[in-house]
């Protein structure tokens, strides 16, 4: 666990490093900025999309405590499909038994590989457990009320990018790409227990993801609202009507803001009037699968070409699904 402490700074860096080169190359050539209407939209805006996330962030942060403390891993393992396809559909439903934010999901699924879970179930877990369990359906549909066929499509296409994916590592990845450096994590829940019981582990969990989960939407409710606020609304309007650059662009965003898979749709339902509902789709689907925190996550527990091989499937297949999705919608 030492050797992960310096990545999770990381995470912090580029948004800071935006935040930084904004205020020192942007915002004094553009004083106007700094008015009060600017700021009083920043605040509202800032406030707005950090309340109605931060509920749903506690929610699954207590539920991830939940299930750690009180459901053995042995029980996952144990009930996993020796078949693939029924395998596959088995890992895409253990995010609504395991409705764990992906800021808690590479511990977890570390535990399930070294209680015997395949490689091909744990990955297609890694990709669909932030997105198909309740809480992330819940605040989907609380997010886009005036579109709830946004909430629908999301579900759908995180099952299909989870789905085809698991296939192709089944199909193409024999040997193990776990990191020989790994070790299980057992003794810490039982530490835990030993110290205060079992409901004083389940609010101490709790507190830790919630906090962890939390500095990430704070810093990607400062960054949304800011381009929200500043930015040339009629750049982000030029940057929509582009459909490769609306895509890239959303994208992008997912993955540099980090958000948590309870939070991001109401990041994206700002952008609602301004993007194709597709890219929204992609922003929304790749975010929880693939962003800057759990990209590094990724790179600890797997070999690194396994990693950048998986990176490079999670980006294709999203970006294509989205833009088969958008037909339809």
């Amino acid at each position: 666990m030492t050797t992960l402490l310096p990545l999770k700074i990381l995470p912090l860096l580029v948004p800071a490093v935006f935040l930084i080169i904004f205020g020192m190359v942007w915002l004094p050539e553009h004083p106007e900025l700094l008015d009060n209407a600017y700021m009083d939209t920043f605040k509202t805006s800032f406030i707005g999309i950090l309340l109605e996330a931060l509920p749903f962030v506690l929610l699954g942060a207590l539920l991830s405590s939940l299930l750690r403390v009180f459901v053995p891993d042995e029980w996952i393992s144990r009930w996993v499909p020796r078949r693939p396809v029924p395998a596959i559909l088995f890992g895409c439903l253990l995010g609504i038994i395991f409705p764990v934010c992906e800021c808690g999901m590479i511990p977890l699924v570390r535990r399930l590989m070294h209680k015997g879970m395949p490689l091909y179930v744990a990955i297609v877990f890694i990709l669909s457990g932030p997105i198909l369990n309740p809480v992330v359906y819940g605040a989907t549909l609380t997010a886009f009320r005036s579109h709830p066929w946004l909430a629908y499509a999301r579900m759908g296409l995180a099952f299909a990018v989870a789905a085809g994916i698991g296939l192709i590592i089944y199909a193409t990845v024999q040997k193990s790409p776990l990191r020989l450096s790994i070790k299980r994590e057992t003794a810490e829940p039982h530490q835990l227990r030993t110290r205060g019981g079992r409901l004083v582990s389940v609010l101490v969990h709790t507190s830790d993801e919630f906090f962890e989960m939390g500095k990430y939407l704070i810093i990607g409710c400062l960054l949304t609202s800011g381009i929200q606020t500043f930015m040339n609304h009629g750049s982000l309007a030029a940057i929509g009507e582009q459909p490769l650059g609306a895509y890239l662009f959303m994208m992008g965003l997912a993955f540099v803001l980090s958000l948590c898979s309870t939070s991001d749709a109401f990041v994206a339902a700002t952008f609602l009037h301004t993007f194709p509902a597709g890219s929204l789709l992609a922003f929304m689907v790749l975010g929880p699968m693939l962003d800057f925190k759990n990209s590094l996550m990724l790179l600890s527990l797997f070999k690194t070409k396994f990693a950048l091989y998986l990176f490079f499937l999670i980006f294709s297949a999203v970006f294509t699904g989205s833009v088969l999705a958008s037909l339809w919608l």
